[in-house]
């Protein structure tokens, strides 16, 4: 005998899908007051959507009050079916737009972050000569780490991501956008910034505080800062920017993303002949993915920037 209950409506209509999309901001900010302003509607708006949820999926999706937010168990659940079903719906626009010659519809692209100082700033003319072909299509831009960007684009969350070649995935084509330059820096206010830069020995810089990338790097690149006093790290190059500012760090940024306080006199390169490495960054869009005109015009006018 079949004991499973209906808790949903035979049907789900776009009221159903809206709370469905509340929800997921909420989860992914990691709160009502974040999602606030990620949604653009009010607090108590946010809290009917998420008390209507639950009220009709008759679960606990998540904690809320003084001790702060957090997802409950049947929460991931159903956040994980959410993501499948809103990936579906954008799935299934993107396959009708594809029958249509006219570019309507949403381009969803993951960039990993601080790439917009990049003077080569591909992705910054692509999307402008983009638009003008395509002036009715949505832009969606996220900015994630690399191996969020290639999870998302593999499960057809995202149609294009921007990340850096640290892996080859046998999913995934690869288009190469450019290379970056990373240097060493430490600022005006550390014990380094006035003194001779161009000569500084391993054994020097061993006594100084760096902060170090926690995301993934090729093994070269780590190489480099083997021995050095590691006493913070960051998800993210801007959190890098931070703690080297702050006098108390030495740490590796792009030079393009570097420039702003350089050009200030707020940041100084540490032996720069020698203390150096290059990323390459490539676009990438999943193998064997239904045809997509928006994503393949686009495409088009990436190539042209090159």
């Amino acid at each position: 005998m079949n004991n499973i209950k209906n808790i949903l409506p035979h049907r789900l209509g776009d009221s159903h899908i809206r709370i469905l999309r509340i929800f997921k901001a909420v989860i992914e900010s990691g709160g009502f007051a974040a999602a606030e302003a990620e949604l653009n509607i009010s607090r108590p708006a946010i809290s009917n959507a998420m008390s209507e949820l639950e009220s009709l999926l008759n679960m606990r999706l998540c904690h809320r009050g003084r001790t702060g937010f957090s997802i409950t168990e049947q929460g991931e659940h159903v956040y994980n079916a959410t993501l499948q079903l809103l990936g579906s719906l954008d799935t299934f626009k993107s396959q009708i737009n594809a029958i249509n010659t006219k570019l309507v519809g949403d381009l969803n692209i993951g960039i990993t972050d601080n790439l917009v100082t990049n003077p080569q700033m591909r992705i910054t003319r692509s999307l402008s000569t983009f638009k003008h072909r395509a002036p009715e299509v949505i832009f969606n831009i996220q900015m994630m780490p690399p191996y969020d960007i290639e999870n998302a684009v593999l499960e057809g969350q995202l149609h294009i991501g921007v990340v850096p070649d640290l892996r080859a995935l046998s999913g995934l084509n690869y288009l190469p956008l450019y290379k970056e330059k990373s240097l060493l820096y430490c600022s005006a206010q550390h014990p380094l910034f006035n003194q001779d830069l161009n000569t500084i020995s391993d054994y020097a810089l061993e006594k100084y505080d760096a902060v170090l990338p926690c995301y993934p790097q090729p093994a070269d690149i780590k190489q480099q800062q083997k021995r050095f006093k590691g006493s913070a790290t960051s998800t993210d190059r801007e959190g890098i920017a931070f703690l080297i500012l702050t006098g108390r760090f030495i740490g590796f940024l792009p030079t393009h993303f570097a420039e702003r306080w350089v050009v200030q006199d707020l940041l100084r390169a540490i032996e720069p002949h020698k203390r150096n490495f290059y990323t390459n960054f490539s676009a990438i869009t999943r193998k064997g993915a239904r045809p997509n005109l928006i994503t393949e015009a686009y495409l088009e006018e990436l190539q042209k920037t090159a």
